[in-house]
């Protein structure tokens, strides 16, 4: 039986668009009549800051897909916009709505899953069922495994596994615009427009200003530039003054774009720029089968558990040279340029968030959790598998992390991926009389050449504050407890 309901709820949440939608899909299959919500979820947004690019971004989103809504279904359908406790606010509805059961995505983050499983036993107390479905990743869970049967801890034969399972099926897209007409009409009392921001509590960012276009039809526009660009993503990935990444992840957070359609775009290019790319996506779910499946690393604790035992710096000394970091005043040109990127922007190229990373931890021997949690407030596309798998690699303490003795060396990391410092200068324009042979390294210079380019280092421009060296033979010290 096709449809076994009356009428569902749809519950959109890090899904923003129609297009192949499974959960979605699933429920226009399920009922001849389909509500749709999103909730601006108060137990998420109250810890945000009053300016947050996300929230901007996701509201945006909203509201076109609120339009999406009106104009695929019959006269009256649109998005239930709410702004509560997610976990109340549903299963209200859905009582008041009247449905059999309530139909989202999956979504594996730690506060995601308790959500939704008090959302669930409500619904259920209710009478009411609650149905998920896989969307944001291509394979999750549990579904590439060893031989064994038993989680992958290393990527390199995840990928393979990966790869070798990649087939038509999985890549198949949802046809939900076959049963849009299934999307119902919202009470007149419901049909309200999605909250402006100030009705939600924060004010305007700077999104506006930023080439990041919001909602599924932004998704789009991204996806076609980076079609063009795609076959030659393996030569321009690692340079950050070039136009060489997709700048989709915040796209994927939020669900504007199908982790599906970008999967197959890759795997039917056959190019070396595409296949590079495929396995950054295959690297995403990488994360999301780690943190599914090794559920300490959610906890606040690290992967491999010796690394627990570290001694990281802690006191004021170990504050003041976190807050430098922080605020780009590190005195490394290329660290800081980066930080003032995710500063201004809530974006951060790849290759840089890999050189910061190993700047804190193993240059400034702070705990990665201190960046981590940064990362998390800043990044437009902050995703806590990714983001607490990145950390975790840097730091040495994740699945299939860089050795402990690979510690980036800020200053050849710029001489080797922005030569002519074009990014660098983009940010600390303060240094771009300087010769380019000491850009990255500016107390190289000499004082006749800081005093021709107009810069005082300790007043224009900091002075290091670590010797790399120096630091470099502290961390080999410091990470001898896990060798122990």
């Amino acid at each position: 039986m096709e449809t076994p309901y009356g009428s569902v709820l749809m519950w959109f949440r890090r899904d923003l668009r129609l297009a192949d939608n499974a959960a979605l899909f699933h429920a226009l299959k399920a009922a001849p009549q389909v509500h749709c919500t999103f909730v601006f979820d108060t137990a998420i947004l109250d810890a945000l800051p009053r300016q947050d690019r996300r929230v901007e971004f996701i509201r945006e989103s909203a509201a076109e897909l609120d339009d999406a809504l009106r104009q695929a279904g019959s006269a009256g359908a649109g998005l239930v916009a709410l702004h509560g406790d997610a976990a109340r606010e549903v299963p209200a509805l859905a009582a008041r709505l009247g449905v059999q059961a309530v139909f989202a995505n999956h979504d594996d983050e730690p506060q995601a899953m308790e959500r939704d499983a008090r959302v669930r036993d409500r619904l259920s107390a209710a009478g009411i069922a609650f149905h998920t479905s896989k969307d944001h990743v291509v394979f999750e869970r549990e579904e590439v495994l060893t031989q064994a049967g038993t989680p992958y801890s290393v990527f390199t034969p995840y990928s393979r596994a990966w790869l070798a399972k990649l087939d038509s099926f999985y890549l198949r897209a949802y046809p939900v615009e076959r049963y849009a007409t299934r999307l119902a009409a919202r009470p007149q009392e419901l049909r309200r427009p999605v909250p402006t921001l100030e009705d939600l509590g924060f004010r305007p960012t700077n999104l506006r200003k930023l080439p990041l276009p919001t909602g599924a039809a932004g998704g789009r526009t991204l996806v076609e530039d980076f079609t063009a660009r795609i076959d030659r993503y393996d030569e321009l990935r690692d340079l950050p003054a070039l136009k060489g990444p997709s700048y989709l992840g915040v796209h994927l957070r939020f669900g504007t774009v199908s982790i599906r359609q970008l999967a197959a775009l890759a795997h039917e290019r056959q190019s070396s720029g595409a296949g590079t790319w495929l396995k950054e996506l295959a690297w995403r779910d990488f994360y999301f089968q780690v943190l599914a499946n090794f559920p300490q690393v959610g906890q606040g604790r690290s992967f491999k558990a010796d690394y627990d035992r570290i001694a990281w710096e802690d006191g004021p000394d170990a504050q003041s040279l976190f807050a430098a970091w922080c605020e780009g005043r590190t005195g490394y040109p290329l660290v800081d340029a980066a930080m003032a990127q995710i500063n201004q922007t809530g974006y951060m190229h790849n290759r840089l968030r890999m050189v910061t990373a190993s700047f804190l931890c193993k240059d400034l021997g702070i705990d990665w959790r201190w960046g981590e949690r940064y990362f998390a407030e800043k990044l437009n596309d902050y995703e806590f598998a990714s983001n607490n798998g990145g950390w975790q690699w840097a730091s040495s303490s994740g699945c299939d992390a860089q050795p402990y003795f690979r510690i980036f060396n800020p200053v050849s990391q710029g001489e080797r991926f922005d030569a002519d410092g074009k990014f660098t200068l983009r940010y600390l324009p303060q240094l771009a009389k300087l010769p380019r042979k000491v850009l990255h390294a500016p107390w190289t210079a000499r004082p006749v050449d800081l005093e021709a380019a107009g810069v005082v280092l300790g007043k224009d421009y900091p002075t290091p504050i670590v010797d790399h060296a120096q630091a470099r033979e502290a961390t080999l010290r410091r990470y001898a407890v896990v060798r122990s």
